[in-house]
């Protein structure tokens, strides 16, 4: 069985293409989540213990279509995909259903969550209790996520200090799993930057998220100093690239080295996108090659 949820869009969800911006999709996925784990627990009688928390391990966001601005809210289905001995996936599919059934999908997300004691921080199993819950929802399969692996080199990579807000935490206390997606784009939009002069003789081009992952290492807390995300292009085609990044605490590591702990990885695929046509496109002869030029040493790929 999935569990259905109606998100309805806000104005303030769009970015300057006039799609829902890529972090906005994560949001609406956490209130899809909310509700379906209120529906398990309601459904099976099991009280909410205060003490007891969930917090986000990964996310695998793979983007299908652009979603635009409309008053009428869009379907979420969510479902368990897999129950682990101490963390459990749940599945999600955000669509509009025509009245002959068939679906436009927008998005299709991959989510896994850790149960822990609010009181220690500490992980903890799932019990039976919270199993049973899960059950009714599951639609288990043989595909698992997979850690987000990265590979960021601080002497090649793009620096962005990550500057966190008050509104900016969750219920924990925590930096809330939507905001990386945001600081990570923030610290994207950085980079791009950097390669306009480069290509000022080429049309201008954009470009939109064909996937997002980002694995949750260690939390972030709010503090009067920033935190540092670092940025390099692992794979640049003819119609997309790759960035991966790393955010860290910005102290030295225990072994010497700078840059300090990993607090989040993420690894995102960009493709070059036609704001006409609303379709990918294969940039204009040499524009690949003026980009890995322009880039410099962070194209490590």
């Amino acid at each position: 069985m999935r569990h259905r949820y109606d998100c309805p869009l806000r104005w303030g969800d769009i970015d300057q293409l006039s799609h829902v911006n890529n972090v906005k999709y994560v949001d609406y996925l956490q209130e899809a989540r909310g509700a379906l784990l209120h529906a398990c627990r309601t459904a099976a009688g099991v009280e909410h213990h205060h003490n007891d928390a969930y917090v986000v391990r990964r996310h695998e966001v793979t983007f299908r279509a652009p979603l635009r601005f409309r008053f009428q809210a869009v379907a979420i289905d969510s479902w368990v995909s897999e129950i682990r001995a101490a963390s459990f996936t749940l599945d999600h599919e955000v669509f509009e259903e025509q009245a002959d059934g068939t679906r436009t999908v927008y998005l299709r997300a991959r989510t896994v969550l850790a149960p822990f004691v609010l009181e220690t921080g500490t992980p903890r199993r799932l019990d039976d209790q919270e199993r049973n819950a899960l059950a009714p929802y599951a639609e288990l399969g043989e595909v698992r996520s997979r850690p987000v692996l990265v590979d960021v080199p601080r002497d090649r990579a793009s620096h962005y200090p990550v500057q966190v807000r008050f509104s900016d935490l969750d219920i924990y206390r925590h930096v809330n799993n939507v905001k990386y997606f945001e600081y990570f784009q923030e610290a994207r939009i950085a980079t791009i930057r950097r390669v306009q002069h480069g290509l000022k003789d080429f049309p201008r081009i954009a470009s939109v998220i064909a996937q997002a992952d980002v694995e949750y290492v260690a939390p972030i807390v709010l503090r009067p100093q920033s935190y540092d995300c670092w940025s390099v292009i692992s794979r640049i085609g003819n119609k997309s690239m790759v960035i991966e990044s790393e955010i860290t605490d910005g102290t030295d590591g225990t072994d010497g080295s700078a840059g300090g702990a990993v607090l989040a990885r993420s690894k995102v695929a960009l493709v070059f996108f036609d704001v006409e046509t609303q379709r990918s496109v294969t940039p204009a002869a040499g524009f690949r090659e003026a980009l890995i030029e322009t880039l410099g040493d962070m194209v490590v790929g």
